[in-house]
């Protein structure tokens, strides 16, 4: 069960929104995670909680296929993002890498910034919390929550390789 306080942004966040390309000389995930969402809120990394959570349109995760956007996320204590849909190499990566994503249309447009949510990451279901409201997605295949309870592909690899 993830709990935790919404961040709230609209459609076609691109991956340079996420993490600008001028930090890109780093593969530090702490340093990454400094400057998060730093070109759509520049005061985002300083305000946000670890457990809160990301709420965007559609085509969260478009532009360029670099892992730095979901490392920098999950690096600064976001739990997960719920979106309308994800750009496809972002979905991906964001496997790869850990970071739990969840696609929701009606999740994407009731739930507000501040809103409060639950995500029962087995059920497929939503709590706005705030609102008293439920909304459904389709829940992540079991091997791909290995992946992220694992912290990504390259745990799950080593994890797998030492049974």
């Amino acid at each position: 069960m993830i709990k935790g306080k919404v961040w709230k942004f609209g459609k076609d966040i691109d991956t340079d929104a996420i993490i600008p390309a001028r930090y890109l000389n780093t593969s530090d995930p702490q340093e990454l995670a400094k400057h998060c969402m730093e070109d759509a809120d520049p005061s985002f990394a300083g305000k946000i909680a670890v457990g809160d959570i990301i709420v965007a349109d559609k085509n969260f995760g478009c532009g360029s296929s670099r892992e730095h956007a979901p490392i920098a996320i999950k690096e600064a204590g976001i739990s997960c993002v719920i979106a309308k849909s994800f750009a496809r190499i972002f979905y991906r990566n964001s496997f790869n890498m850990g970071l739990m994503i969840f696609e929701s249309a009606e999740a994407s447009q009731k739930i507000e910034e501040g809103n409060e949510v639950e995500v029962d990451v087995k059920k497929g279901l939503i709590r706005n919390l705030s609102k008293n409201e439920e909304y459904c997605f389709e829940p992540i295949p079991e091997f791909m929550q290995e992946l992220i309870f694992a912290g990504g592909l390259m745990n799950y690899a080593k994890k797998k390789m030492e049974e």
